[in-house]
């Protein structure tokens, strides 16, 4: 055998048992309660027509150059169509659990897993057939509907009580999607790796935890350690900077994914606030200066700054867990709570309600 794989038989043999096997646990707002109140679930809307077609999408931005930031009509009218198919079963399981959690009505539990029932059935979205952009809307959907169908399945209500037959086919499907997406991005070259990465990391983190797969958590964390070690000392990541018109607006999305990937980290043992000199929270810091200056960000890159994409509330979720893992300063607490609840389907839904339990991730002498 190899040197390294006795060292690594080794040291399990070290560990205790319980530090090996311990079971995998999302933060402590996952296990919310439902509010009970009367009267039932509205009618479940119809189960979309699961997406079983190829995932040859095309780029929104196809066109526009390495920058990949100037919006091609034609293309991103196509884009829109496909990702629009996909992003029904997104939204609708996000609502029926938000629902669920807001009224404590189990119609809207029996709604989603419907839905998620007759995807698995299906084997929606496991084409082969794919490009960068169909690979994309995998991940960006398995992490919402994974991280949507994890508050389900840990919230002390416990709605999924007795519900094998139902969950067991739901939870097989995402674990398909899960190896699947680690397939997709797990040879793309470290020069390159972006947001997209991050994405991916939080798809099959979420994914992880609902399954108690230590194999997609530790693939999940090998690339949050990647995202932390691309922030530079000025806290910009150089491969969003060749986003160019758009820095701004990437260095901002790169934040949701890489916050919950390191709230999800931390409260499974791995804290990596002090990584690369706190480089999570020297970037936070940057694109707050960024939405208050744009102008950091054109001097950086040479380009005047689109902001279109900045103009939705749920785009700045990350300031939850950012100020649960980090003491924020005072202007960013202030910030986050006028835009609260902020909420993002992307990321499991109602993000201030997800982190409004625990009062921060952060040991007590922080």
């Amino acid at each position: 055998m190899p040197r390294r794989g006795c060292y690594v038989l080794l040291l399990m043999a070290l560990l205790p048992t319980a530090a090996v096997a311990a079971q995998l646990q999302p933060p402590a707002g996952y296990y919310l309660e439902a509010t009970l109140k009367k009267g039932e679930a509205k009618t479940c809307p119809a189960v979309a027509r699961p997406y079983v077609g190829d995932l040859n999408v095309p780029s929104k931005y196809e066109g526009s150059g390495s920058a990949r930031d100037q919006l091609n009509p034609e293309t991103n009218a196509r884009y829109q169509k496909q990702a629009d198919e996909i992003k029904v079963l997104e939204k609708t399981v996000n609502k029926q659990v938000a629902a669920y959690l807001r009224l404590g009505r189990q119609g809207h539990v029996d709604c989603a897993l419907e839905w998620l029932g007759q995807w698995a059935k299906a084997q929606a979205l496991l084409s082969q057939q794919y490009s960068h952009s169909g690979k994309s809307l995998r991940k960006w959907a398995l992490g919402s509907i994974a991280s949507a169908y994890l508050r389900l399945k840990y919230s002390r209500s416990q709605p999924l009580r007795g519900r094998e037959a139902e969950t067991r086919p739901i939870e097989e499907w995402l674990a398909r999607l899960g190896d699947q997406v680690v397939r997709d991005w797990r040879e793309q070259p470290l020069e390159r790796l972006n947001n997209h990465q991050y994405w991916a990391a939080w798809a099959v983190m979420a994914t992880a935890v609902v399954l108690d797969r230590r194999d997609l958590f530790d693939w999940a964390v090998a690339q949050l350690r990647i995202g932390i070690s691309q922030v530079n000392a000025q806290g910009y990541l150089p491969n969003e900077l060749r986003r160019e018109t758009r820095a701004l607006a990437y260095h901002n999305y790169s934040l949701g994914p890489l916050l919950m990937l390191m709230a999800f980290a931390q409260v499974n043992g791995i804290d990596l606030r002090e990584a690369n000199a706190k480089a999570i929270q020297r970037l936070a810091m940057r694109v707050e200066q960024g939405m208050q200056d744009p102008q950091l960000f054109e001097d950086e890159t040479g380009f005047a700054q689109e902001l279109e994409d900045l103009q939705e509330d749920g785009k700045f979720a990350w300031l939850e867990p950012y100020c649960a893992l980090y003491r924020c300063a005072a202007s960013t607490d202030k910030w986050r709570r006028s835009l609260e609840p902020l909420t993002t389907y992307r990321l499991g839904g109602d993000i201030t309600q997800l982190f409004a339990s625990q009062q921060n991730l952060r040991n007590p002498a922080d």
